[in-house]
């Protein structure tokens, strides 16, 4: 697809209105007659529950009801679950899944800090808070597991009652032959690396507001998620209802970052407690409750063993690992595999193992975050090329240098299989590129002959490289329906939803071109079920590789049904007619053509017949990929550190990156500088932290630090466009791009600082704590 407006730096067409203060999110909304819901939630990590004594919050004169488990039984289902390993897959690699699905409330047991118990519905919401106060519940506590090691322990306590262990998820694979090549290298080096547990923080809090219709019995739920068609199949189940009675929307949404992700338990409860009681139903999530209670993400623990020759080359891989699942799995596979199938990144390593068990422990369930395993992954190779860097006396970019896979090996089949189950195979890039742009920008050469000057001035001033390779664009499908309404103006409804990604923009500049109108002639709807009857969602990279090309598919479809009626009207030949400025005309001649709205109008039926075989200029797809595409980038940070105070100051980062056929540079751009922002966060500061007995000590922004805008550098973005063939577009994800890397490059930036004072990195986030302490171990521990 050519055109005015694919490729082209158009500005945002949702932002005027969102800086504005005209969004519209799900507490924008109102609801006549409407409760206000508040959760009883667990405030033991592991215990059985003895009693919930309601009764005193039910008297309350503000409370309409206090509903606990038994008394929506008859309406709750275990919470949906996903990320089961595909025929295809399974066929290769053997797997262990348990499956341990989440519950809307729990039932005689709980298991972490902040799982639902019951709720409360109040005519006001601080009505519904008070009423929690006056709410009892016993518990006969049990011991806690808060570590995955802990969790492996035979002796030790059981999450699940009827389960011999605490595995929810174990499998072990292998390319080549990783034994004999450490067995024949003249370098093997092994590290224990650990990445921190953290969260997604949108600026919105989760929210639902579930409204009854009365005159049929459906329901509709406005609801901030990244999933509306999967909270809509939940619902049908527990609500009894047709697909066509319960309509989802996601409005506005104010960030997601796969936090959203999940179907939670107040995704059931409030709609459920609506269509009990008759009445809308709102619940707005604290951000307490979100620290507590929305799915955690990242802790893996990683035993890693590299094998190279002398010079650097890498001649094996070892890697075993265990993930910290929490209480629930409901996304089954999906993390460890990602993370192995992320590892290798854009090296060329032939021979490698990996073993990867997901642990359940009392704490808050682990889902995909921003990247999904792919930072875990990246945080081990990288830190460990940085180990090989060292040991062989060579420059960290020429490890790499040695190591990336080259351009004419493009295809490159890394031999293991995708999540998918197709083969994993590298569809275009340039890693090497990639890595000279990123040098390049950020002067290197010089950046290395001044290192040691600047120590000498006691400016500890720090480079390091990350670089990654990112399936993108994961299926089955996504759907998109496209239509010309009476006006003659374009409507573009798709599964995807957005929650600050620029759909309205992007779509929008897809449409225009296949249509030939303006931007402003299409209006694009996103996230409603009532709009799209099929569809998946925004996660993993994927609205643009999946949805975008459905847009695309179906605007070149209702392009045909113009034009042919168009002929019919004109009486002209449909290859003599072209389409652009909203109307179609004979080539050569603009002056002899129809307006959208003219062909729209003229092509209905009258008394007289028809003059159109179909007068209705509408089309449907569900747009499906072979596998996913292959986006990839280095980046490059460099950094000051103070071994007094252990504070850091990013001087510059520099990110070269191919997403395939950039649709809208300036969306790019955000959406790099938006993840880099969130790995800033993740490589500096921020993780959960919890206690022997399971409390979570990090409950508030006060304790959770995220990066500020000062924390935050000027982020220099670098385009290197390789088209993907496995879509018509050519299009590659970026969403999650731009969070990938940043832990890694800082730690290594960290430690190349902190040379002269012998200091290792093994673990996130690297924060000025840390960082005092790490000098300080270093100074009492003699040098190799």
């Amino acid at each position: 697809m050519s055109g005015r407006y694919v490729g082209a730096a158009v500005r945002r067409h949702e932002d005027p209105r969102l800086l504005a203060g005209r969004g519209r999110f799900v507490d924008d909304l109102p609801a006549a007659g409407c409760l206000h819901a508040a959760m009883v939630r667990s405030a033991r990590a592991h215990a059985r529950l003895v009693a919930v004594r309601l009764d005193r919050a039910r008297a309350h004169p503000s409370v309409a009801a206090c509903l606990a488990q038994d008394d929506l039984s008859g309406a709750l289902r275990p919470l949906p679950s996903a990320g089961l390993p595909t025929p295809a897959l399974e066929a290769r690699v053997s797997f262990r899944v348990r499956v341990a699905p989440g519950v809307p409330l729990a039932v005689r047991k709980v298991h972490y800090v902040g799982e639902p118990i019951a709720v409360v519905l109040a005519e006001d919401r601080a009505a519904a808070e008070d009423a929690l106060g006056l709410i009892e519940v016993d518990y006969d506590p049990l011991p806690a597991v808060t570590d995955a090691e802990q969790g492996l322990d035979p002796a030790g306590p059981r999450i699940h009652e009827g389960w011999d262990d605490n595995v929810a998820v174990h499998f072990a694979l292998s390319i080549g032959d990783p034994d004999r090549a450490f067995a024949a290298a003249p370098v093997r080096l092994r590290e224990r690396l650990r990445i921190p547990r953290s969260a997604g923080m949108p600026i919105e809090p989760r929210g639902i507001l579930a409204v009854p219709d009365l005159r049929d019995g459906g329901m509709t739920v406005w609801t901030s998620t990244q999933v509306p068609h999967l909270v809509q199949r939940a619902l049908m189940d527990c609500l009894r209802l047709p697909a066509h009675q319960v309509r989802v929307v996601a409005p506005d949404v104010g960030g997601g970052f796969g936090t959203k992700c999940s179907v939670y338990p107040e995704d059931v409860l409030i709609p459920a407690a609506a269509a009990r009681l008759r009445r809308p139903v709102k619940w707005i999530e604290t951000r307490r409750e979100h620290l507590e209670s929305a799915t955690h993400s990242r802790e893996q623990l990683h035993d890693a063993e590299i094998a190279a020759s002398s010079d650097g080359t890498i001649l094996g891989f070892r890697d075993r690992f265990l993930l910290d699942q929490g209480a629930y799995n409901p996304w089954g596979i999906v993390q460890p595999y990602n993370t192995v199938a992320h590892m290798l990144g854009p090296y060329r390593i032939k021979h490698a193992a990996f073993d990867a068990r997901s642990i359940l422990t009392n704490k808050t369930p682990h889902a995909p975050y921003r990247g999904a395993g792919r930072p875990e992954a990246v945080f081990v190779m990288e830190r460990m090329l940085e180990r090989l860097a060292r040991r062989v006396g060579a420059d960290p970019a020429d490890v790499r240098r040695r190591n990336l896979i080259g351009p004419e090996e493009m295809p490159y089949d890394v031999g293991l299989l995708y999540r998918d189950g197709n083969p994993l195979i590298y569809d275009t890039g340039d890693f090497p590129a990639a890595l000279e742009r990123a040098l390049d920008a950020v002067g290197y050469a010089a950046l290395r002959r001044e290192q040691q000057a600047l120590r000498l001035r006691g400016v500890y001033r720090g480079v390091g490289i990350a670089a990654y390779v990112e399936g993108t664009g994961i299926g089955p499908f996504e759907s998109a329906t496209v239509r010309v309404d009476a006006s003659g103006k374009i409507v573009v409804a798709t599964g995807a939803c957005s929650q600050g990604q620029g759909h309205e923009t992007t779509f929008a500049q897809i449409a225009a071109d296949a249509l030939g109108v303006g931007l402003a002639d299409v209006t694009v709807i996103g996230g409603d079920t009532g709009e799209v009857a099929a569809g998946i969602g925004t996660f993993a990279s994927r609205s643009l590789v999946l949805a975008g090309n459905a847009v695309a598919h179906a605007a070149g479809e209702v392009r045909q049904k113009l034009v042919r009626a168009a002929a019919a009207l004109l009486e002209a030949g449909e290859a003599d007619l072209d389409v652009a400025d909203g109307q179609v005309f004979v080539k050569g001649t603009p002056g002899r053509g129809l307006p959208l709205a003219r062909i729209v109008q003229s092509s209905l039926p009258t008394f007289q017949g028809r003059r159109v075989a179909d007068p209705i200029f509408e089309t449907s797809v569900v747009e499906t990929v072979p596998t996913v595409t292959f986006a990839s980038a280095v980046h490059v940070a460099v950094l000051d550190v103070d071994p007094e105070t252990g504070l850091v100051t990013i001087r510059r980062y520099v990110v070269a990156h191919d997403c395939g056929r950039v649709v809208n540079p300036k969306i790019v751009d955000g959406q790099i500088h938006g993840g880099v922002a969130q790995g800033v966060g993740g490589g500096l500061w921020e993780t959960l932290v919890y206690d022997a007995a399971g409390q979570l000590l990090t409950a508030s922004l006060m304790d959770y630090a995220l990066p500020k805008a000062r924390d935050v550098p000027r982020i220099e973005t670098i385009h290197l466009e390789h088209p993907s063939p496995r879509n018509p577009l050519g299009v590659k994800g970026v969403g999650e791009g731009g969070a990938i890397a940043p832990p890694a490059a800082l730690a290594n930036a960290i430690e190349d600082a902190l040379a002269p004072f012998g200091v290792r990195i093994t673990e996130g986030p690297v924060s000025p704590e840390r960082i005092v302490a790490l000098i300080a171990a270093a100074a009492r521990t003699p040098r190799d």
